[in-house]
């Protein structure tokens, strides 16, 4: 899939202000400074898409995107170690919950993962959650460039005996770097597919 149009729609506070729109949506989450935003610009070829900042936490709306007329990308906020208050953290919470369980139109939810670090309980309680909410999702390991290729691959693989520990299959895995494209072709085609057994 080629991104030829990539437009900034709206943000929402909440799911009931989201776009009263029926196209699919593929949304993207992660932790604090996983690399998300720079994530979302990689793909669709704009640095000035999604707004990168080096301080944790900043995305705190539900921002659509619209790409080539057909889909939406979604941007969520992070969750973890952004400094905030309790009640900002449960207004952010319920957000993000009412976003992924009440969104009819979310067909795929892309989780990041920084594939430097050894996998996190807050991630994979997260994934649990989202496996027994029955939400579609697939995971985006982020930051390939920071490793020696043999590094991610041993990452990669410790993550996957983690996650199969507790799960009968893996969920559809992609490795990535924001900063050589790497990846790009194979989040854009999985979408792609799934845009496709939609029509069908």
């Amino acid at each position: 899939m080629e991104i030829k149009t990539a437009e900034f729609t709206i943000s929402a506070p909440n799911v009931s202000l989201c776009p009263k729109d029926t196209k699919p949506e593929y949304a993207f989450i992660g932790r604090s400074n996983v690399g998300k935003s720079s994530l979302i610009n990689m793909l669709c070829r704009n640095k000035k898409l999604a707004k990168t900042s080096s301080t944790p936490g900043k995305t705190l709306l539900i921002n659509h995107f619209i790409i080539n007329r057909e889909w939406y990308l979604v941007d969520l906020p992070g969750y973890g170690f952004a400094k905030r208050s309790k009640s900002e953290l449960a207004r952010l919470d319920q957000m993000i919950r009412g976003y992924i369980l009440g969104r009819e139109q979310l067909v795929n939810l892309f989780v990041l993962i920084d594939v430097r670090l050894n996998p996190q309980k807050i991630d994979i309680e997260f994934m649990e959650w989202l496996g027994m909410s029955g939400v579609p999702f697939s995971i985006v390991f982020t930051k390939a460039d920071k490793l020696t290729a043999a590094k991610v691959h041993q990452n990669v693989e410790h993550y996957v005996e983690v996650m199969l520990e507790t799960w009968e299959e893996m969920p559809p895995y992609f490795v990535t770097s924001s900063e050589k494209g790497q990846g790009r072709d194979d989040v854009l085609d999985y979408i792609a597919q799934i845009n496709q057994s939609l029509k069908e």
